[in-house]
């Protein structure tokens, strides 16, 4: 296999917490020295280079001296807490000794769902970029809440990937790539060095979580990879326990790529499309269906149901009476309102709100939908 990292030049690269953390040695510092020196090498050749990094709890809790098992939400923000600092201090002796400074970047749901908390994080990574810097990401598990977490580092680095238009995400795991099957399930299961889009049989191919100290999985990594490549940015899935993880990619050593999509959404599009929470649903019915397939409005006519609590410009799914997903969108009324005017006519919306409305509940320019839009849409939809 040629050098997959050839021709990129802003590139994410999300690191899992079993790569940087033994269950009794604690932080695998040389194997960290070698993915330095891999950083150092390509930000000399020209390329940006941004981190996502897993580890925190569970550098924290070997620190701490914490039992082995499950934690308490308030024990792994604890974890988070001490080891946050720890790796951080690791990150920025490491990189330094090549003359890189390195921005600490903390992120939850929130950051990368509500736009103006998206542009504040996309502006302050962009600058760190701009000033030569390595951003180092992770989820702010000090704060995050069920509610409020991604729960795993494969989708915040799709996320980031997205904000800040990366052309390629690598995704560094204790896995060569994608299986036919689970290859600890299954010995005939074999190697597939290239996906060209991500179908529902690539999907059926992804197991289970596979380390404990990981939250992540084939399954997550296949989610993140529909996000990544909806946004223009193609995905590589590669083990990352050996030394100098980067160099092994462009050697051509084992690994699975995901292409880019061919007609990469907007930047707004990107943004609502990569939503894994939802304030809401409208379900609608077929006609509506027929013209959002041909890329009008949604209009209040085609509305049958109104769920949720939501307020104007919140991300809401759009859904079929069959209950399937089929778009999501920045909607244009509260939900109150909406309700109101569900299954109206145009002529009819100033009577029922009292005001002149607006003749969308939500505009094709800030809608994405499944297929039409070449974007594949997340699975995980979940009412914020």
């Amino acid at each position: 296999m040629s050098d997959l990292l050839a021709g990129h030049s802003r590139i994410v690269v999300k690191i899992g917490s079993a790569l940087l953390v033994d269950r009794e040695r604690g932080l695998r510092r040389t194997w960290l020295e070698s993915f330095g020196e891999d950083v150092a090498r390509l930000v000399a050749e020209g390329r940006q280079v941004l981190v996502v990094s897993s580890g925190a709890i569970a550098l924290g809790r070997k620190l701490l001296k914490m039992p082995k098992g499950p934690l308490k939400l308030e024990e792994s923000q604890a974890a988070a807490a001490v080891g946050q600092i720890s790796l951080s201090r690791t990150y920025s002796e490491i990189l330094g000794r090549h003359g890189l400074e390195t921005g600490q970047i903390l992120l939850t749901l929130f950051d990368t769902e509500e736009r103006r908390r998206y542009l504040n994080a996309r502006a302050t990574i962009g600058t760190l970029l701009s000033l030569g810097a390595v951003p180092v990401i992770n989820e702010n598990d000090t704060v995050a809440t069920s509610e409020i977490r991604y729960g795993d580092n494969d989708r915040l680095a799709a996320r980031v990937a997205t904000m800040m238009g990366a052309d390629l995400l690598v995704l560094l795991s204790d896995i060569d790539g994608l299986y036919t099957a689970p290859p600890a399930e299954d010995p005939s299961a074999t190697h597939i060095p290239h996906v060209e889009r991500i179908t529902q049989e690539i999907e059926a191919m992804a197991g289970a979580a596979g380390s404990e100290l990981s939250r992540g999985g084939m399954k997550t990594k296949i989610d993140a990879g529909k996000i990544a490549t909806a946004s223009g940015a193609a995905m590589i899935i590669t083990a990352g326990n050996r030394l100098y993880p980067l160099s092994a990619i462009q050697r051509g050593e084992k690994a699975t790529l995901f292409a880019a999509s061919e007609n990469p959404v907007t930047a707004r599009k990107r943004w609502i499309a990569g939503h894994l929470s939802t304030a809401g649903r409208l379900v609608v019915d077929e006609g509506a269906l027929k013209a959002l397939r041909s890329g009008k409005s949604l209009l209040p006519a085609g509305v049958r149901l109104v769920h949720g609590t939501f307020r104007r410009g919140d991300t809401i799914a759009v859904e079929s009476e069959t209950g399937r997903t089929v778009a999501r969108g920045l909607v244009a009324y509260d939900a109150e309102e909406a309700r109101r005017i569900a299954g109206l006519r145009s002529q009819d919306l100033e009577a029922a709100l009292g005001y002149e409305g607006r003749a969308v509940m939500i505009h094709r320019d800030d809608l994405v939908v499944e297929g039409g839009d070449e974007v594949a849409l997340t699975s995980t939809v979940q009412e914020a």
